[in-house]
């Protein structure tokens, strides 16, 4: 017989940028509440968000959209100090941008990574989404009409 105490618990980190891909990342958080948790954002505004869930860190980086390239490097220096201080075993993103290239960082540290395309895109996928679905372990949309055979996958309303 095992003992608890001797599980490792996961480490998930959760990245998204403000606004709308926080709230429905923030929606998402019942998911890993038992997990050791880590989140990445782009607003210092939000820490006191995350007061509910024990030991949980919290870092934010630059915020970059497609236009400001030069801010590219900056986050992603930001986030490679994070993956290597945090390892986690799962990253899971709502978008945008910094969520791009936490996913395609994180899967050189290994770990298992999850894209949510944001809810508001009901006619097709966020451009971070469609760029970034072939390379996550698992690529999640809300809508099923925007489900295709190689995905993303509709697995029903996650947030």
């Amino acid at each position: 017989m095992s003992d608890s105490k001797n599980v490792k618990q996961k480490k998930v980190m959760l990245v998204a940028s403000g606004g709308g891909h926080w709230v429905e990342l923030m929606r998402l958080t019942q998911a890993v509440e038992d997990c050791s948790l880590a989140f990445v954002t782009v607003q210092d505004d939000y820490r006191y968000q995350i007061d509910r869930f024990n030991n949980a860190r919290y870092y934010t980086v630059f915020d970059v959209t497609r236009w400001n390239k030069i801010r590219w490097i900056q986050t992603v220096l930001q986030l490679l100090w994070i993956l290597v201080r945090e390892r986690p075993d799962v990253i899971i993103s709502t978008g945008a941008l910094p969520g791009f290239f936490a996913l395609r960082l994180g899967k050189f540290f290994g770990a298992r990574t999850i894209w949510v395309d944001s809810i508001a895109n009901v006619e097709e996928l966020s451009k971070s989404g469609q760029k970034i679905g072939p390379h996550a372990s698992l690529w999640l949309t809300q809508w099923p009409h925007l489900e295709t055979e190689s995905g993303p996958k509709c697995k029903g309303a996650v947030i």
